[in-house]
C-alpha cells in the first residue's frame, strides 16, 4: 500500500511537462477534492480539453493521469477536480498536496470535448457525472460558448448531495459575476441530480431523460437533432447508456476532423 504520509520527492521537469506550483486546495468530501496551480504562459488549450497531471515517483519517473482542465482557457491559473482513490498509484499521493507543492502538467492538451467538434446549434447540453463535471466548469466560464448557443444546460449527477461540488457557482454565483454575469445569467441552466439520497431531482440522468422528467423540469422540448448539441463526460456505464440514447435518436458523434451532433470523452480512468 502506498504510504500517503511520506513526503513526495522533488518534482523534476521533463521535456513533456511543465512544473507548476499549487496555489489552492479544496477538500470537498472524503473522496473528492479540487486544486489549482500556476500556469506557464506557453500552455495554450481550448476550454474542455484535458492534460496529463501528476507527480514524480521515487525513481524520478513521472506518475501521471489525464485530468480535464476545470478552469477556462482565458484563466491565469489551472484548476482540476479529482477523486481520491485510497490505493490509487497517483491520487493516494496527489490528495495530500498543499499550497506551495509542485506538480507536473503536460505540455500537450488534447480531448474531444471542444466546441469545434460540434455542428452549430441552438442549445448546448453538457451531461456529466461525478468528476465528469470538470470540463463543464471550463466551458461554462468561456464567453465563446454563449456566443455560439442561445441556452447552455449543465447537468451533474452524483450519488450523494455532498458530492454536488461547485453547486453554488453553477446555481447562482456565475450569473452574478461582475464580468461574465450579464452574458451567462440569461442562458445558463444548472440541473443537479442525486441517485442515493432524497433531493429535489433524484435519479440517474439517463432515466430522467428517458422518462421526460428532465425536459419537463427545465421547460425544454425533448432532444431535437436539428438544434440540440450534446457533450458527455462521466462514468463509463452512464456514458455508454447516454450515447446509445443519442444514437437511437439519430444523433451522430462528432470530432474535430468531422463535427457532429454530440461528443464524449473516453480518456479517464480511476487512479
Amino acid at each position: 500500500m502506498t504510504d500517503v504520509t511520506a513526503a513526495s520527492p522533488p518534482v523534476k521537469a521533463g521535456g513533456a511537462f511543465f512544473v507548476e506550483t499549487v496555489t489552492w486546495v479544496q477538500h470537498w468530501t472524503s473522496t473528492l477534492f479540487s486544486f489549482r496551480t500556476t500556469r506557464d504562459p506557453a500552455l495554450r488549450f481550448s476550454s474542455g480539453q484535458f492534460v496529463m497531471v501528476g507527480l514524480t515517483k521515487e525513481d524520478g519517473k513521472p506518475l501521471v493521469r489525464a485530468y480535464s482542465i476545470a478552469s477556462p482557457a482565458w484563466h491565469e491559473e489551472l484548476e482540476f477536480y479529482s477523486i481520491k482513490v485510497p490505493d490509487g498509484p497517483l491520487t493516494s499521493r496527489l490528495q495530500n498536496i498543499k499550497v506551495g507543492d509542485q506538480v507536473l502538467i503536460g505540455r500537450k492538451p488534447t480531448g474531444t470535448l471542444v466546441l469545434d467538434g460540434l455542428k452549430p446549434g441552438k442549445r448546448l447540453y453538457m451531461l456529466g457525472t461525478g468528476t465528469g463535471l470538470a470540463p463543464w466548469l471550463s466551458l461554462v466560464r468561456d464567453p465563446d460558448v454563449y456566443e455560439r448557443f442561445d441556452q447552455v444546460i449543465v447537468t451533474h449527477t452524483v450519488r450523494e448531495v455532498a458530492d454536488l461540488n461547485y453547486r453554488e457557482l453553477l446555481s447562482g454565483a456565475l450569473a452574478e459575476d461582475e464580468i461574465l454575469g450579464e452574458l451567462i445569467g440569461p442562458k445558463l441552466v444548472y440541473y443537479p441530480t442525486v441517485t442515493r439520497e432524497d433531493f429535489q431531482t433524484r435519479g440517474r440522468i439517463t432515466d430522467l431523460i428517458a422518462s421526460g422528467q428532465f425536459f419537463r423540469d427545465i421547460g425544454n422540448p425533448p432532444f431535437d437533432k436539428a438544434v440540440d448539441r450534446i457533450m458527455l463526460c462521466g462514468g463509463p456505464s452512464v456514458l455508454a447508456d447516454l450515447k446509445q440514447q443519442l444514437l437511437d435518436l439519430g444523433y451522430e458523434e462528432g470530432s474535430l476532423a468531422s463535427p457532429g451532433d454530440f461528443v464524449l470523452e473516453r480518456a479517464f480512468v480511476e487512479t
